[in-house]
């Protein structure tokens, strides 16, 4: 028996267990009494909706699923940003969902929401991805409407998308399911078609109390903007359902004629799981993000067979890079080696720390699969760039930037895991969430941050002190304890793998044992859209 095995699997079978506790807490969207009373109106809840048009025994991933969590608390809260967001199937055809929940401050759109309902339309644009909007909002959440209505990346951003989403043939359904006001009501009608739920469903610029305010004329809503008067006077929906099931299965009936689509062409064969037992992921991952482990027998548990061809596996060694298959999919992988290990030269490395021969190893590595149009998979767990003097004389920088340049300008899709640290340019060199992976998810085990919180916390300390000193106040060792333990406390709360999730940094907190989906739907999503652009990184520094 290994005790540390032992330790570590209790540990991080126990933030898995925290994770499924959280997700729970977050699916009852406004809370069971709201829920009820959906129910009372003769309506669905947006994850009965998404659940029920997804095909059966099918897999799905959630994105955003922790979107503004432990956000908003002054305003009551808005989980899940007050959307629900799926990947899966509707009669076999990989869709995208989005289905607002009227559960949370009537689907109102907060920030978050925006923000979250622009990262699916970004994943259905990069992936020609069919999208079905499931549509049921009271519109801008008008406390916070500075924070969502003007600004480039804001609400009418969704709207301008459509568009361009409709000129790219990209299909987009959406059925009205409950109101549907003001600029949203723009969404539907932007669609290719527009389906709007009987007597339980509206749309109109402005409602009944606004139109009697504005130009003196009494009506009520459902003659404002029911189903009959668009189905039937207006002619601004398609399709009238008689409820939300029906409204539903319309869908699955129109999905069902879409043709086949282009292809990107990624290699694909048979599906094999790992060898390795996947389970012993929870013991070999440590319970302290500074210990070293093998990241080779995490990969081991990850891809079919257990095989994996390594590239240049004697040379830079504190990065992985190597060829192997996910559910049957072809991968390059990219991945901090986090064990201390010993170059040719009888130097030793610290593990996930970039040094000069790791980062031209992996610039090395990416454009050939680049080149033979392979996907490429990232696991961090990763420090930073080495630094000192002989890094910095050996050109660290130089050799980190082409690493940096060969992420950024990859055209095949990249994936994003992250397993334990994520701190400084170490993220942005392995693929972080401003280098365009087409999904990026987060262990429970994770940590993205500009640095460790020790190191923050030391460096923050040094300032507090500074400033206190300055106004003449003594610091005793005990208060300078207390200072570090206090500043530490709150950033380690911003270095949680939630934290980045609530602010959609990430696309979800997941399970490890789910990876080999998540990626394995993933290229399955961009094979929808074959590469037009062609590999160039540009001016290189040598």
């Amino acid at each position: 028996m290994d005790l540390n095995f032992n330790k570590n699997e209790d540990y991080n079978k126990l933030l898995v267990s925290d994770l499924r506790k959280r997700f729970a807490k977050v699916k009852l969207g406004g809370g069971q009494k709201r829920i009820d009373k959906h129910h009372e109106k003769g309506k669905m809840t947006a994850r009965e909706r998404v659940d029920y048009l997804l095909d059966n025994n099918t897999k799905s991933i959630e994105i955003g699923a922790f979107a503004g969590d432990e956000m908003y608390k002054e305003h009551g809260g808005c989980p899940s940003g007050g959307v629900v967001v799926k990947i899966g199937y509707i009669k076999g055809k990989q869709c995208i969902v989005v289905a607002n929940d009227a559960t949370v401050k009537a689907g109102a759109w907060f920030p978050i929401t925006g923000k979250k309902n622009l990262r699916a339309q970004e994943i259905s644009i990069e992936n020609k991805l069919p999208i079905i909007y499931l549509v049921d909002s009271a519109g801008v959440y008008l406390p916070l409407q500075d924070e969502i209505f003007p600004d480039k990346e804001h609400f009418g951003r969704i709207f301008r998308n459509n568009a361009v989403m409709s000129s790219m043939g990209i299909t987009q359904i959406s059925a009205v399911m409950g109101s549907c006001v003001a600029g949203g009501a723009y969404l539907p009608i932007m669609s290719d078609e527009a389906l709007i739920v009987d007597k339980t469903a509206s749309i109109f610029l402005a409602g009944s109390y606004l139109v009697k305010a504005a130009i003196g004329e009494s009506i009520d809503n459902e003659t404002l903007g029911g189903a009959t008067t668009h189905c039937e006077i207006s002619g601004v929906t398609d399709y009238k359902a008689k409820d939300d099931k029906d409204a539903l299965d319309k869908i699955k009936f129109i999905v069902d004629k879409i043709g086949d689509y282009d292809k990107a062409g990624f290699s694909k064969t048979e599906s094999f799981p790992p060898k390795e037992n996947e389970d012993d992921i929870f013991g070999i991952l440590p319970r302290e993000r500074n210990a070293q482990y093998d990241m080779l027998e995490i990969i081991k548990r990850l891809v079919d067979n257990s095989e994996f061809e390594q590239y240049k596996e004697g040379y830079g060694k504190t990065i992985i890079t190597g060829y192997a298959r996910i559910d049957g999919w072809a991968v390059g992988i990219v991945a901090n080696q986090r064990k201390l290990v010993k170059t040719k030269k009888g130097e030793m490395q610290f593990g996930g720390v970039i040094y000069n021969d790791s980062a031209d190893k992996s610039t090395r590595f990416i454009a050939n699969c680049n080149q033979k149009k392979i996907p490429l998979v990232f696991l961090q767990d990763v420090t930073g760039f080495m630094v000192g003097s002989k890094s910095e004389h050996g050109g660290i920088i130089k050799d980190g930037a082409k690493m940096v340049n060969a992420v950024s300008n990859s055209v095949v899709p990249k994936f994003t895991i992250v397993i334990g640290n994520s701190y400084g340019a170490g993220n942005y060199a392995m693929c972080g969430k401003a280098y365009d992976p087409r999904l990026i998810v987060a262990w429970p085990s994770a940590e993205l941050a500009v640095m460790s919180g020790n190191s923050a916390a030391k460096v923050l300390l040094q300032i507090e002190t500074a400033s206190l000193k300055k106004r003449g106040e003594e610091i005793t060792p005990e208060k300078e304890t207390e200072l570090f333990h206090k500043i530490k406390s709150r950033y380690d709360n911003q270095i949680s793998p939630y934290y980045a999730a609530a602010r959609i940094w990430t696309d979800a907190v997941i399970n490890p044992l789910d990876t080999r989906t998540w990626i394995s739907m993933g290229i399955e999503a961009a094979n929808h859209s074959p590469i037009e652009k062609k590999f160039n990184m540009g001016v290189l520094q040598v």
